[in-house]
């Protein structure tokens, strides 16, 4: 006899790893961008580290040409502290107790899978706000095209997308970041922007991933491209992974169900944690003009 959405080996471990089956396969951000690292507190002390090259101190104000018998220049690292606080992500589905006595899987399947989708596209959208500043852009570097560039600019032949990309990976080189197989995070319009452009198509610079997976799509300029309905449309962001961001997992992704007999079943999922820009030289938004 089939199962049933009521069922008990449905609504028990095999409702976690759906949920989180579901919930992992739509992370873009949270696993390709940031360090994963668990968490035991709710309010995060970290330090954003000066991206500036050190600057000697002293009588001539440099690290060369030192004098016999003088003393070393001293230089000095300094942090800026910052704080924040954990964010509890979550979902939920009930389905009614006529459903679960008259519907097979398909209702349970699409349920948990729209749960998943939802939490992970909350982290995501998270994680994107951090790592960009709110599009703010206080501490990361920038590149803003000029209007009439644009990567959907009118006229066809001003559209220079490797161009722009390369002189964002400058603006991270210049802070002493190497940028090489870091990520290009596009939306899917300017992803269709990217790809459609004939510079891109000529160059030969893009080629497909041989495993496409996260939302990872393909490759160009040395970059990994990544994406996602998250990315704030006309902007993208070159990062560099796992440095200039890091997840904070107070509570990690977790599900439960409850029956309510003969009225219906509650299936809930969440996780809570924060994600912190630590390296936020690490980062270059490019600011597509064109609305």
């Amino acid at each position: 006899m089939a199962d049933t959405v009521g069922m008990q080996d449905i609504r028990g471990l095999n409702v976690t790893k759906a949920v989180t089956g579901f919930a992992l396969a739509n992370y873009v951000f949270k696993d390709r961008l940031c360090l994963v690292q668990s968490s035991s507190s709710w309010q995060e002390r970290y330090y954003q580290e000066s991206a500036s090259d050190l600057s000697a101190s002293g009588t001539g104000n440099s690290f060369e040409d030192i004098p016999r018998l003088a003393n070393f220049p001293h230089g000095e690292v300094s942090w800026t502290q910052q704080n924040s606080y954990h964010r509890k992500f979550g979902a939920e589905t009930r389905l009614s107790y006529e459903d679960i006595i008259s519907n097979d899987v398909d209702v349970l399947a699409r349920s948990l899978l729209r749960i998943g989708r939802a939490i992970a596209k909350a982290v995501d959208a998270e994680i994107w706000d951090v790592i960009t500043e709110s599009r703010t852009v206080v501490n990361i570097t920038s590149l803003t095209i000029a209007a009439g560039k644009e990567w959907d600019a009118v006229t066809l032949s001003e559209r220079d997308p490797i161009k722009n990309i390369l002189d964002a990976k400058v603006q991270i080189a210049l802070q002493n970041y190497d940028p090489e197989g870091a990520f290009l995070c596009l939306s899917p319009q300017d992803y269709a922007n990217l790809l459609s452009n004939a510079n891109v198509r000529n160059a030969g610079q893009f080629y497909t991933s041989s495993v496409t997976e996260r939302g990872e799509v393909g490759q160009i300029c040395g970059l990994r491209i990544l994406v996602s309905p998250n990315v704030t449309a006309d902007y993208a962001a070159i990062v560099i992974g796992k440095e200039a961001a890091t997840w904070k997992e107070l509570a990690p992704l977790q599900t439960r169900t409850m029956e309510d007999a003969g009225i219906g079943t509650t299936i809930r999922a969440w996780e809570i944690g924060v994600c912190q820009l630590k390296n936020p030289k690490a980062v270059c938004l490019i600011i597509n003009t064109q609305a």
